[in-house]
């Protein structure tokens, strides 16, 4: 179908018009965006998204897009954007190019069989010498891998000249989300990749272009570009202290070292520096584990709460919840807690899917609900058993495992655990992890708190029935030891009154002797006195 002149050249008018509206769009957006102002950054991306709609592949309008959304702190829309450059997404994309490369590698060894099928068909002549020496040199190949390479070569290029800040800002978005692995691998390739950028300009740059004549006066340094080069430097070190501390606690954890794994997931959620909210939630679950195999449940329990109240659908923290309450024998909230677990697994099977966006990790796969499911299905049976037969009413609470005692402790030790508990446990007190952490949104920081200070205030209560228990057995034990003491005298009584009598009788006799002693040595002491023993002998010197 042929087209008219008129037609070609309307389109193109609206072409170059569509140009110059998206170049006036970009400019304002740019103006918008240098206030920081959320109204006017909400206008920029609204101008960004109608530049994209009229051309969807605009490299610098998806560039401010994303750097809008990245100072609106709008960190979820910036990773569904530039998912597919997230490594963990990537990965699973792997067996494709394997397919693709096999599929390649086998049409290349197909041709060379074709060519040594058709070498077989020459003629031997005098000249076959000269036939195998062009054909050595000639030799055949697959279009097929020859297009996939240099396709691969251009892609590879433009993607280190004009994607470059995909991989700066992705990695800053990802470190708010929590995914900390993740930032690092992005923020090092965009790290690299603009060192590289710089060495190629400053190699095809000549000896002249380097001159001082050439430079503009008063030379004014690109302040932009040297802050946004500081900032990322110092968050990939940010980040690379985190993954070290993370990765050396998860270590201690597997290798028994529980003390250790304490001591450095503590440095983490309590360091100097905000900590994203996702890798919050995952250290405190970490934390509860090394507490929960160091026989500290009070403080595992108090994890899992901040845990599920940074994040309300961690299934794993909700089943070492449910596990710790059961091993204290507090059943009715280890059965609450299982039937929350029960109603978010049903929830995933129902929806196919799980509830979080498919560039985060998750500790349960979706194979794994189903068998999950029905294991938690009997083990609640089991509970409602239990707590149908009344075991729930007949069997207290085992206060001393929940404050760390043993049982027929001192009341010194007590007052020692509970004040201990209490100091770090109160409700208060509770809500101090919420100023380290750093939230994704800001409307999601009240439900934060009422989560927090609720799982608190239950834990306290608990701690202060446990107090007041093990209180009330160790009174009992001291009134009832005098009672045992005064039943056993009687028994004794014979035995031990010779004994005293032969005692007093030994006690008045020595004091005798002690007494005749001392009289006599007076007696003596006066006799020599009266005799004159003490006075001056008379010397005479020479021959009298």
């Amino acid at each position: 179908m042929d087209t008219s002149p008129s037609l070609i050249g309307e389109k193109k008018r609206w072409w170059f018009r569509g140009r110059k509206v998206a170049s006036r769009y970009i400019g304002e957006a740019r103006q918008l965006m240098a206030t920081q102002d959320p109204s006017d950054l909400a206008s920029a991306i609204s101008l960004l998204d109608s530049v994209l709609a009229a051309f969807p592949r605009h490299e610098l309008a998806l560039e401010l897009r994303v750097r809008c959304l990245l100072q609106d702190c709008r960190y979820k829309d910036v990773a569904d954007m530039l998912q597919d450059y997230i490594p963990s997404l990537r990965s699973s994309i792997g067996p494709r190019n394997g397919s693709d490369e096999s599929g390649s590698v086998s049409s290349d060894s197909s041709s060379q069989k074709l060519t040594r099928g058709r070498g077989k068909l020459l003629p031997q002549s005098s000249s076959s010498v000269e036939v195998d020496e062009r054909d050595s040199r000639f030799k055949c190949f697959s279009v097929r891998g020859l297009k996939k390479k240099v396709m691969t070569g251009l892609l590879c290029k433009s993607s280190e000249e004009e994607g470059q800040w995909r991989y700066t800002v992705l990695g800053q978005a990802c470190f708010h989300l929590g995914l900390i692995d993740e930032a690092m691998v992005l923020l090092q390739t965009g790290k690299r990749l603009a060192s590289a950028a710089s060495r190629r300009r400053s190699i095809c740059c000549s000896d002249d272009s380097f001159s001082l004549s050439a430079l503009p006066f008063p030379i004014s340094p690109p302040r932009r570009s040297t802050t946004e080069a500081e900032s990322i430097s110092n968050l990939l070190a940010h980040v690379k202290l985190l993954v070290h501390r993370r990765t050396a606690a998860v270590a201690a954890l597997n290798a028994g070292l529980h003390s250790e794994a304490i001591r450095h997931f503590t440095k983490v959620v309590e360091g100097r520096h905000t900590v994203p909210q996702a890798f919050l939630a995952e250290c405190y679950l970490g934390r509860a584990a090394a507490y929960r195999a160091n026989r500290r449940v009070a403080e595992a329990i108090a994890d899992c709460n901040k845990t599920l109240a940074l994040d309300p659908t961690c299934l794993q923290a909700l089943e070492t919840r449910a596990a710790l309450l059961e091993s204290i024998c507090c059943l009715p909230d280890s059965l609450h807690d299982l039937e929350y677990l029960k109603l978010l697994y049903s929830s995933i099977l129902r929806d196919r899917m799980p509830h979080s966006p498919p560039w985060k990790r998750e500790t349960v796969q979706y194979r794994e609900i189903p068998g999950r499911l029905c294991a938690l299905t009997v083990k609640m049976q089991e509970l409602k058993k239990r707590v149908a037969s009344g075991e729930a009413g007949r069997c207290l609470v085992d206060y001393y495992a929940l404050m760390g005692l043993q049982r027929g402790c001192s009341r010194s030790e007590l007052q020692r655990a509970h004040l201990l508990l209490t100091l770090r446990h109160k409700p208060d007190k509770a809500l101090g992890f919420i100023e380290r952490c750093e939230f994704v949104d800001d409307q999601n920081l009240d439900s934060v708190k009422d989560r927090a200070n609720m799982s608190a205030m239950l834990l306290y209560r608990l701690i202060q029935k446990g107090y007041a228990s093990i209180m009330a057995n160790i009174t009992a034990a001291e009134r009832a030891a005098p009672e045992n003491m005064e039943w056993k005298k009687p028994a004794s009584r014979g035995p031990e009154g010779g004994g005293a009598v032969h005692g007093r009788s030994s006690s008045s006799s020595s004091n005798s002797n002690y007494q005749g002693v001392y009289c006599r040595d007076l007696a003596v002491g006066n006799l020599l006195a009266q005799a004159g023993f003490n006075l001056p002998l008379r010397v005479t010197v020479g021959g009298a």
